[in-house]
């Protein structure tokens, strides 16, 4: 996933989308975007050659102390942290066997089928579609066929039509991958899609090498689907079976009329009856008599 000194490009690439404004340094002309490595080092409270060396991959031991400052510096998330963490101390994710996490339930599948009022899928850490309901089959039935997520958004030139925020979508799902993906040294397949991704996409290199490390656990995805028209799909996503690296994904129509609309055309593409009970309730809500 990434070279010979993982933990320097890590820091390179934090410091170079992390701007004087975000820390509270004065403007200055600058030739290059983000912070300088002696502002970095005045900020984490460490001299500038020790940093240097850090980025260089000359030192490969800095304390928790040292973690938690830069940590700071480049205002990191949680997963972001434990990454940095991760990629200095070489430790171990405790992360499921290579191709453990293509292995799917049988009884997650056949909830899968009986969910017929939700888009439901299910992504392993490479974000391949592992699974997927007849109402997932029909959102994606005109894009052309997905089977990973990463290659529908950037090596499918059908992608910037069927996402409305099309950059907003692919920012967080390079971003999920480094979060799932973890240091990356275990999963040769993932290290294959993000060569491949790299290879076809400048966007992907582009996103990629900001090194953005969040996981998503909800998310709003607005679409412009061939078929039903526009609408928007609120996620949540939860892991499989305690899998970590396995992640049900269900999305619901946006409570309003037009989402709601879609939906609904939506689920008779799919050949599933009836009408989301949301818009149900909705519409019996109208007019209805309020309680004193």
């Amino acid at each position: 996933m990434d070279g010979k000194n993982p933990l320097g490009e890590f820091l390179r690439a934090r410091r170079e989308v992390t701007t004087v404004d975000q820390v509270g340094l004065p403007r200055t002309r600058r030739r290059t975007p983000g912070l300088r490595r002696d502002e970095v080092a005045m900020l984490a409270d460490v001299s500038t050659d020790y940093y240097i060396r850090l980025e260089q991959g000359r030192e490969r031991n800095p304390s928790v102390r040292v973690l938690e400052a830069l940590a700071r510096v480049f205002q990191l998330g949680p997963e972001a942290v434990e990454h940095l963490h991760d990629l200095a101390h070489r430790r171990g994710p405790g992360r499921e066997p290579v191709g453990g996490s293509d292995r799917l339930r049988p009884a997650v599948r056949r909830f899968m089928e009986r969910c017929d009022h939700a888009v439901t899928f299910v992504l392993n850490r490479r974000l391949d579609l592992l699974a997927m309901n007849p109402l997932a089959t029909a959102l994606y039935r005109g894009v052309g066929g997905c089977d990973n997520a990463l290659r529908l958004a950037f090596l499918n030139p059908v992608a910037r039509e069927f996402y409305l925020n099309w950059e907003q979508q692919a920012h967080d799902l390079v971003a999920h991958l480094r979060a799932i993906g973890g240091t990356g040294h275990a999963d040769p397949f993932v290290l294959e899609l993000v060569e491949d991704l790299s290879r076809g996409s400048e966007d992907f290199r582009r996103l990629w090498a900001r090194y953005d490390v969040r996981s998503r656990t909800y998310r709003s995805v607005p679409y412009r689907h061939g078929e039903v028209g526009e609408m928007t799909l609120n996620y949540e996503v939860f892991r499989v079976g305690g899998l970590a690296s396995q992640q049900l994904v269900v999305g619901q129509p946006e409570p309003d009329a037009p989402s709601e609309r879609a939906f609904d055309a939506l689920r008779r593409l799919a050949g599933v009856e009836g009408t989301h009970p949301a818009g149900d309730e909705r519409r019996a809500g109208r007019g209805a008599t309020r309680l004193p």
